[in-house]
């Protein structure tokens, strides 16, 4: 696994992605048929900036991705990249009109601080999915999708069950970037009702 980790390490350096993070939106995008140009797009939990990075190159100049991270970025922002510093519970939905009032994708890759006990993880990993769908309930237009990672557990199915009533169609993806003893899977929510 860890040749793997290392292919992953030295591919997102050599393409010049902030983090081997970008292969797992890369994955699921080339699957899905995710991100379009001229896309409108929110990283939620940005930080390091791998996943604005990916997407920057799929939207082209007439779509937008704004970052959303409590840590402050070191990548330089391309001109269809936006930066909004702070802590997501915090956030103040309104700051997102400024560049749109609703968006076409919203992607989260936030992850819990962890602290090895599996149910806390989880539970601390589904808040935070519970938060980047109250800003897709808020932020993203109808027929939108949203993408989040979650670590597997307890929770996972309410989850699921949660995403079927808001979505027209929900997939769970285990990528093959994805280190193997990783709890984290991807569920992406399609077409918003």
């Amino acid at each position: 696994m860890k040749q793997v980790q290392d292919h992953y390490f030295h591919k997102a350096k050599k393409e010049g992605f902030a983090a081997r993070s970008a292969f797992k939106l890369k994955e699921i995008d080339h699957k899905h048929k995710l991100i379009k140009r001229g896309d409108y797009i929110i990283d939620l939990g940005c930080f390091p900036g791998s996943w604005m990075q990916y997407i920057s190159q799929k939207i082209g100049n007439s779509g937008l991705v704004v970052g959303i991270d409590r840590t402050e970025l070191k990548i330089p922002l391309k001109d269809n990249m936006r930066f909004l510093h702070g802590d997501i519970n915090e956030l103040d939905l309104s700051l997102l009109d400024e560049y749109k009032r609703t968006f076409d994708i919203i992607c989260s890759d936030m992850a819990p601080n962890t602290t090895g006990m599996k149910d806390v993880d989880a539970a601390r990993s589904f808040q935070l999915c519970q938060m980047a769908l109250l800003i897709a309930q808020n932020k993203l237009k109808k027929g939108g999708s949203t993408l989040v990672k979650i670590l597997q557990g307890g929770t996972f199915n309410e989850l699921l069950t949660q995403m079927r009533s808001e979505y027209g169609t929900v997939k769970t993806i285990k990528p093959k970037s994805s280190r193997n003893e990783s709890k984290e899977v991807f569920v992406l929510g399609i077409n918003k009702k």
